[in-house]
């Protein structure tokens, strides 16, 4: 399999480790990069790029189309296209929210052509997932978002794999690292929200404006792509009542305490008369929920089913070597032939 990779981020960078080192998946040996593309020029090698050279001469500070085995400023998409050598895209330009774009044009055109796409770009599954994903079954080959939702959390595959066959009627989940840490924090050092907000952002954990966290919106975007992924919905953001965890306090949590319950974030979408009801909101749950013991920067999704029953799953590591793990994983998967669209 050859693989072109475009987005040459902290998630791009933590692929080709991945791709450049040895490992005991003898599957390795059937994939080479042929491209690196990043936002000015690229590097182009028929015969595979040399991916762990490539890291130790950007980490100097040079420019990607500087590299001197096959880098050039005018290596970009249209110069892969106009050679359709590769079986796979891994598309991991930023995300796009708005339009998706760069990257739904990226995606559209090399699915036309049958060429696989594994990403972990948010944008064009959020806005444009069934069109995506139709062009990927009429072209007979496969979309890979394993990553969209949750990085390491095999959140997507056990819906399309592990629940196949059945109806998904409720989807239920701690989809967001940052806020799960601060909810433990608040209720283990028995600190105000800001206090323990603060903590996260002193580890890393939690981004300097962490808004999209705590307000509820990255929770929200995953459990939209969720639903329609994995309950054949077409639903928008505006359609998901969303509610974050700002507005707590440590009364709250001491409360919930005193009654043996924790608050999580929760990110819902339920099936009630017939209408699909989507919500992001703190809930108190008790112990006997299978999210009770999701704790710290893990994350949880729970599946309910008219014949498989329930599925829980729960962990899966945070960062950009997990994220470039769920790449790798999709693209594994794929060379081993499973499929993500029907």
């Amino acid at each position: 399999m050859r693989i072109a990779l475009i987005g040459c981020g902290g998630v791009g960078k933590s692929f080709l480790k991945l791709m450049g080192e040895n490992n005991k998946y003898s599957i390795k040996k059937e994939l080479t990069i042929n491209y690196i593309l990043g936002s000015k020029g690229g590097i182009y090698n028929d015969k595979g790029i040399n991916c762990l050279e490539v890291l130790n001469f950007l980490e100097l500070n040079n420019k990607i189309y500087e590299y001197p085995h096959g880098g050039r400023e005018d290596i970009d998409f249209e110069f892969l296209m106009g050679k359709l050598d590769i079986d796979i895209l891994v598309e991991l330009t930023p995300t796009n929210k708005d339009t998706g774009e760069p990257a739904i044009t990226y995606m559209r055109r090399v699915l036309k052509k049958g060429i696989h796409v594994v990403t972990g770009n948010k944008g064009p599954i959020l806005l444009a997932y069934n069109e995506l994903n139709t062009l990927a079954s009429q072209n007979s080959v496969q979309l890979g978002i394993g990553c969209t939702t949750g990085g390491a959390l095999p959140s997507i595959n056990a819906g399309l794999i592990d629940m196949a066959g059945a109806k998904i009627l409720s989807i239920e989940g701690v989809l967001n690292g940052s806020t799960n840490f601060i909810l433990r924090e608040m209720a283990e050092s028995k600190v105000e929200y800001s206090t323990a907000l603060e903590k996260a952002q002193k580890l890393g954990i939690a981004e300097t404006d962490p808004s999209l966290d705590v307000d509820g919106w990255d929770t929200a975007s995953k459990l939209l792509i969720l639903t329609n992924v994995l309950m054949g919905q077409e639903k928008k953001m505006e359609d998901i009542a969303v509610e974050g965890i700002t507005n707590l306090n440590i009364k709250d949590i001491e409360t919930a305490m005193e009654n043996r319950e924790k608050y999580k974030l929760i990110g819902k979408t339920q099936i009630t008369d017939g209408k699909y009801i989507m919500t992001v909101k703190p809930e108190r749950i008790k112990s006997d929920h299978p999210l009770y013991g999701v704790e710290g920067k893990n994350k949880a999704v729970k599946y309910t089913s008219d014949t498989l029953g329930d599925l829980t799953v729960i962990g899966g590591a945070s960062g950009t070597l997990p994220a470039a793990a769920s790449i790798y994983r999709d693209i594994i998967n794929i060379v081993r032939g499973y499929k993500f669209s029907n």
